[in-house]
């Protein structure tokens, strides 16, 4: 890293711009406690008026949502050769940086499992959380309903087949989330309390007006933070915990939407005011868990039918070059694999570069090395676990069946009561993206208001935590899924202009790596 990068690395904000530690918790910790107490009496009054409102004011915003997903729709998903815009240009990027990074995804695998294990952490670096723990925080908002329901969904939909091009996309997206991530962490902006603030947000602004581009950096990350803020209060955030009572619901037939929206509120609150300390730490210990016991269910089915899984490769591989009676053809089943690993994964979204913008390191290369992981074991593993059950066992060709019920299908018919651990796996992993939802919005709402406004954003999460779960928003979840894909936008296109610096940056890291420079701690 030169000179002028470490002086930027080191710049700080002003001390103003930034509250106490002590303060704003107090400020947040009486500010969750109103707004449960309203919460509440909203609650007991909802079960007598929902069925008055079902045709008021929450069905005129739905329908004016519905209008403007549709002209969104129209535009991201608008088809160059039967592929759509947004598909074309997150696979074009990530093809781009796997080239133009010399393959690191790859030849950096084995260093960036040591970094995870702490093989280079320096105590003394600035950072508020460990390599391992925001990679933790960044897979807890990705290791989600995507790996669970999502897959399923490709292979329903687009055929066996669908896994190969899942596949290949997370392989390429690992480049893709090195690039953002290593920039995340070489613009972020460190406080003189140790608050960190990074991801796209900051290195558009600053990265581009390097670059002369000041006017359009300041744009595009003004209008990243936006996008990214609708869609933590959505995907992020209203739909997870919709799903979530929807599964739990399923188990516990009568318990009431309102208590479970109280309830994962107060929790998603106890762990957001805590900033990203408490997130990493709460995340390292849930991340882990939940995707072990997913695995292992899953192996456990896989052994269990251990001869059928050649057949169920064959038909996987024949699937993707030979479809044959599957919606849309070859495009089709293409295309359903990409945009569901880009959905699972997030990679070249820019999401999980505000986590790993907080890890301890002076070298955003080796950050960057880490996020790499993510793709790998959200895709690569994760979702490659859920397909081939759902494939040997046969359910994504059942009728009736959609999204979650093919997957709690697959798992229970060979494992009878899977649905009570699928089910626990399902609030594990929409409270763990919430959780780390919540700390993107947060960022993203500082750098346009200020870090003293952000127990404001703090309340809007927790009330759209409980509206997510006692109501059916339909459009307004559409609406904020399209701002998780819009996020690629500005993303994918200041990852593009700064290539080069990144590409210079990992070349020298890689040569002080060689030659032994770099001190080992563990």
């Amino acid at each position: 890293m030169s000179q002028s990068d470490r002086d930027r690395y080191d710049r700080r904000s002003d001390p103003c711009f930034y509250v106490e530690v002590s303060e704003c918790m107090r400020k947040n910790t009486v500010c969750l406690v109103l707004l449960f107490l309203a919460m509440s009496t909203a609650a007991i009054a909802q079960g007598e008026a929902s069925t008055a409102n079902s045709g008021g004011l929450l069905q005129v915003i739905d329908s004016v949502f519905a209008q403007i997903v549709a002209v969104m729709s129209s535009v991201l998903f608008f088809s160059i050769s039967g592929i759509p815009l947004i598909v074309l240009w997150l696979v074009s990027g990530a093809i781009f940086f796997t080239i133009r990074m010399g393959l690191i995804n790859f030849r950096a695998f084995k260093h960036a499992i040591f970094v995870v294990q702490g093989h280079f952490d320096d105590p003394s670096e600035e950072g508020e959380v460990s390599h391992f723990q925001a990679l933790a925080a960044a897979l807890s908002a990705t290791v989600g309903l995507g790996n669970i329901a999502g897959v399923s969904v490709a292979v329903s939909v687009g055929g066996p087949g669908a896994v190969v091009w899942m596949t290949l996309a997370g392989l390429f997206g690992m480049t893709s989330k090195f690039v953002e991530c290593t920039l995340a962490q070489k613009y972020r902006v460190v406080a003189e309390d140790g608050t960190v603030s990074g991801g796209p947000m900051h290195y558009l602004s600053s990265g581009l007006a390097d670059r002369g581009l000041g006017q359009l950096g300041k744009g595009l990350a003004g209008l990243f933070a936006v996008l990214c803020i609708f869609a933590s209060l959505g995907g992020g955030n209203m739909f997870q915990a919709n799903q979530s009572y929807a599964a739990i619901a399923g188990l516990v037939p009568l318990f009431p939407n309102w208590a479970y929206g109280l309830g994962i509120a107060f929790l998603v609150g106890l762990v957001i005011i805590g900033g990203i300390k408490r997130i990493g730490s709460v995340a390292g210990a849930l991340v882990p868990a939940m995707c072990l016991i997913y695995v292992l269910a899953a192996l456990w089915i896989l052994v269990s039918n251990f001869s059928q899984i050649p057949a169920a490769f064959s038909s996987i591989i024949q699937g993707a070059f030979s479809p044959e009676a599957v919606e849309g053809g070859f495009i089709g089943v293409l295309v359903q694999g990409i945009r569901r690993a880009v959905f699972s994964n997030e990679a070249g979204v820019g999401s999980a570069a505000i986590a790993h913008a907080a890890a301890k390191t002076k070298e955003p290369i080796r950050e960057g090395i880490v996020a790499l992981l993510e793709p790998f074991i959200d895709t690569v593993v994760i979702c490659n676990m859920t397909a081939l059950v759902v494939v040997i066992t046969g359910a994504y060709t059942q009728e009736g069946l959609k999204g979650v019920e093919i997957t709690k299908e697959a798992f229970g018919s060979a494992i009878s009561w899977f649905p009570v651990i699928l089910t626990l796996a399902v609030f594990l992993f929409a409270f763990s993206t919430m959780i780390s939802w919540s700390y993107y919005g947060e960022r993203c709402w500082a750098y346009l208001f200020g870090n003293h406004t952000i127990q404001i954003y703090h309340g809007i999460y927790v009330v759209c935590i409980f509206i997510g779960s006692v109501v059916n928003l339909g459009a307004i979840i559409d609406f904020t899924d399209m701002m998780f894909f819009c996020m690629a936008f500005p993303n994918m296109l200041g990852g593009f202009i700064m290539s080069n610096e990144v590409a210079a940056d990992l070349n020298d890291y890689m040569s002080r790596l060689k030659s032994g420079a770099m001190p080992v701690y563990k």
